[in-house]
């Protein structure tokens, strides 16, 4: 048996290399295929246990992501060897070299491109606390510069001369920047919104042009849907650069006003309707404790004004007036119970000298 096989590869050699060559050339490919098959079921899974155990998900979701970058650059490797051993010539094997070395960036800028917007990245963004607008526009900005970059390497390696397509680019960006400068400026704006996060979809916000609640955000504007109903859309450039209230991020929600009762109310019954005004809201189960004020406040032009303060533990709109409407009521019962009347604005006039009738003199319509 060997010695027919030693025949066989004399009479091959002797009639002519190249069938040697070209079995040399497949055997090496053979070979690099059953080492990518060795690696990928069983070296390749047995890394990806192991980081199993890690305590992060990043090393295991950057093997996933550069899975089959590798197992593409198996196939590379046996045809660039393959290739590589026959008698080729050399402007080939030039070529040959040059597009296996092209053929390894791209593999790598797949890798990176999975990368960028896979699990790995998902979890670095979900770690940043970023918004998912601002995520996406990212993981959109860094495939498109590893796409660029990979572009410009391989223009490279077979030798063309980027730097005037680089510089080209940069006066044309530098164009297209100036006469679209107010879509960059919007852009811009929504990635400073998106990063600082001063509202999200849901927040009921208040600025000095427009007030309601958020309904959508995008790298370009802001629709805002008021509480007349309207739909109203505002560049983000102009809300980047105003001070935006956020109603909703509230902790608890504020009552404040002056509840006047008459001139004619004793002291006494005054001193006794702001203790059981303070008793009521200290009790209330719904007014927060932080901070109560009921106060004599001051003498105004027709009441005695008692300054009523305080918050309210609910900071939807609809249950906070539910819940003023019910100590409005108590306040009421509280002041009729000690018989005190809700003063009105009015103003008494005096006579310095009498009325003629009070004076005595004739009736001049008589």
């Amino acid at each position: 048996m060997a010695h027919t096989f030693t025949a066989l590869l004399e009479y091959f050699g002797a009639q002519d290399t190249i069938w040697w060559r070209l079995l040399i050339s497949a055997l090496i490919f053979l070979v690099v295929l059953l080492v990518r098959g060795i690696f990928t079921r069983f070296i390749f899974y047995m890394i990806l246990r192991f980081t199993r155990k890690t305590k992060t998900d990043l090393d295991r979701a950057a093997l996933l992501a550069f899975e089959g970058p590798l197992k593409s650059f198996f196939i590379a490797v046996g045809l660039y060897l393959a290739l590589f051993y026959l008698p080729l010539p050399p402007v080939l094997i030039a070529f040959i070299s040059n597009l296996f070395r092209s053929v390894v960036i791209i593999l790598l800028a797949w890798g990176f491109y999975n990368l960028a917007g896979g699990e790995a990245y998902n979890e670095v963004s979900d770690k940043m606390k970023l918004d998912q607008s601002l995520s996406l526009f990212a993981s959109k900005a860094l495939r498109a510069v590893i796409i660029a970059l990979s572009v410009v390497i391989i223009a490279q390696e077979w030798g063309y001369d980027v730097s005037g397509l680089v510089a080209g680019l940069g006066l044309g960006g530098l164009a297209i920047s100036l006469a679209a400068k107010d879509a960059v400026a919007n852009l811009f704006g929504g990635v400073i919104i998106i990063m600082d996060r001063p509202f999200t979809c849901g927040d009921w916000i208040l600025t000095p042009s427009v007030e309601g609640t958020v309904e959508e955000m995008s790298l370009r504007s802001t629709r805002v849907r008021t509480f007349a109903n309207a739909l109203v859309t505002v560049p983000n450039a102009i809300l980047a650069n105003e001070a935006v209230t956020n109603w909703t991020r509230m902790q608890k929600r504020r009552v404040s006003f002056h509840l006047g009762v008459t001139y004619t109310t004793p002291r006494q019954k005054l001193q006794n309707c702001v203790d059981k005004i303070r008793d009521l809201l200290e009790n209330h189960p719904e007014v927060h404790p932080d901070l109560i004020m009921v106060r004599f406040d001051h003498f105004g032009s027709s009441s005695l004004d008692i300054f009523i303060y305080f918050f309210t533990h609910t900071k939807v709109w609809t249950e906070f007036l539910s819940v003023k409407e019910e100590i409005n009521f108590k306040i009421m019962e509280i002041l009729e119970g000690e018989g005190v009347s809700v003063a009105f604005p009015s103003r008494s006039i005096y006579f310095e000298n009498k009325l003629e009738a009070e004076a005595g003199l004739p009736d001049h319509n008589n």
